[in-house]
């Protein structure tokens, strides 16, 4: 049998794992200088728990998983010879991988509010699935890192959460635009349009302008039952690129100014950043539990024209996702790195550090049996002064002990043979100039 992957999965390589821990570290790093606490929740969870929170089309890509043991003994036979897969899934399945960290994250936070301090700040990093068309960027197994803060309304948050985007960002290096807007300017935008009831087909259409174009849009609003002078008006609003200029449009619209004057309030209070901070009015997430500001974080196109990728972080408000579980009401605030797409991003420019592709300090090569014992005798030394340190198993020829030094991307090489065990003093070889150097052992343990 030829070995394979399912699609939309990833083997990873040694360097491809040291620099997919350098942006989790990164990343991790930052969540705790902003106090977030981690926490963890199993990859799967009842499909009670996960299914009607990511709107129509979230629900679909939810990957379901089989009930223990004989899952069909209890199944409908009519429903079974109908192949009706809508009856039949509830008697096969209970449990489904995770979609994302949040839902989970507010079943949690139901499940132990008793223990928790609130308001309460977590993190998570860890992978989620999602039974998508696997293509550039998108994959069915990927990893998130989620920071959220719960049982707090204050704007402040978003604040913060708009700094901790802009420092992660500039960490890496990498230069992006962090694009604001608001589930409460696009609720009034339907308000407007006469079509309240309507407001998430409005921001499903919406959230798809980038794939489809405007003419895709108009199309599927007016499949969606949007009258054509509501659609005029959608694409109107959406051509508005200010906030300010927004805000006159808005007037006749209650929630709509809300979500005017908070955004107002967060960019005021944001202050400097590295990277550039937009109101962006055609930005929707379709996810149908955001409430309030909205985040979608992208890589900045005037620095890097050539670029194509979609979001590469996002988040927002939400304000009832813990009720829904029948906890007490828990106003909560997150966003999410995606760490597939920043890896991408950073091969593709090539900004990751050069010593991320370095896993050891040394690497000890022996040129006759009787030089192993002592060999690993300094291997041992070396170790325990925090050198990442490694020996080829076996004597043997130098040329193939330094192609596999080579092939391991040993930065230094330490070569002993009869001579070198005898005194003491090694040579060390740098196996990116070509230098070497004789160094005495106790030189040699203690540097780093």
């Amino acid at each position: 049998m030829k070995p394979s992957l399912p699609k939309g999965t990833r083997d990873f390589l040694p360097h491809e794992v040291r620099r997919r821990n350098y942006i989790f570290d990164t990343i991790r790093s930052s969540f705790h200088r902003y106090g977030y606490q981690p926490i963890e929740t199993p990859v799967m969870e009842n499909l009670s728990t996960l299914t009607g929170k990511y709107g129509e089309e979230g629900d679909r890509l939810l990957f379901k998983v089989l009930n223990n043991g004989d899952f069909l003994g209890k199944a409908d036979d009519q429903d079974l010879a109908s192949k009706d897969s809508n009856a039949v899934l509830p008697q096969i399945s209970k449990r489904g991988l995770r979609y994302d960290l949040t839902v989970p994250f507010a079943r949690y936070v139901v499940m132990h509010q008793n223990e928790l301090a609130f308001p309460f700040k977590r993190y998570a990093i860890a992978p989620v699935w999602r039974a998508d068309r696997p293509q550039k960027g998108r994959y069915n197994e990927f990893y998130q890192c989620d920071a959220d803060v719960v049982g707090s309304d204050s704007l402040l948050y978003e604040a913060e959460l708009t700094q901790l985007l802009d420092e992660v960002f500039s960490a890496l290096n990498l230069g992006v635009v962090i694009r604001l807007n608001s589930r409460k300017i696009l609720a009034g935008l339907a308000e407007i349009a006469g079509h309240e009831d309507r407001m998430l087909d409005i921001t499903i259409a919406i959230d798809k302008l980038d794939k489809i174009g405007e003419e895709g849009v108009k199309k599927e609003l007016l499949e969606r039952g949007v009258d054509a002078e509501a659609v005029s008006t959608i694409m109107q609003f959406l051509a508005t690129d200010d906030l300010e200029a927004v805000a006159p449009l808005l007037e006749r619209s209650e929630i709509g100014m809300q979500g005017v004057r908070e955004l107002r309030e967060i960019l005021t209070t944001i202050g400097f950043l590295v990277n550039r901070v937009e109101f962006d009015v055609t930005l929707a997430r379709g996810l149908d539990y955001y409430t309030g500001c909205i985040y979608e974080v992208a890589v900045d196109p005037e620095e890097y024209p050539d670029v194509v990728m979609g979001s590469i972080a996002g988040g927002g408000r939400y304000a009832d996702l813990t009720g829904i579980f029948g906890g007490r009401d828990l106003p909560g605030v997150g966003i999410s790195f995606g760490a597939e797409r920043i890896y991408d991003v950073l091969e593709e420019l090539n900004l990751f550090p050069k010593d991320t592709n370095d896993d050891l300090d040394y690497l000890l090569l022996c040129l006759d049996d009787e030089s192993l014992a002592h060999g690993f005798d300094l291997l041992r030394d070396l170790r325990r002064q925090g050198h990442n340190t490694d020996i080829y198993p076996t004597a043997a020829k130098l040329g193939k002990m330094m192609k596999y030094a080579d092939q391991r991307g040993a930065p230094r090489v330490v070569i002993i043979g009869s001579r070198e065990a005898a005194s003491g003093e090694y040579t060390v070889k740098d196996m990116r100039t070509g230098e070497q150097e004789v160094v005495e052992r106790l030189r040699l343990v203690g540097t780093t």
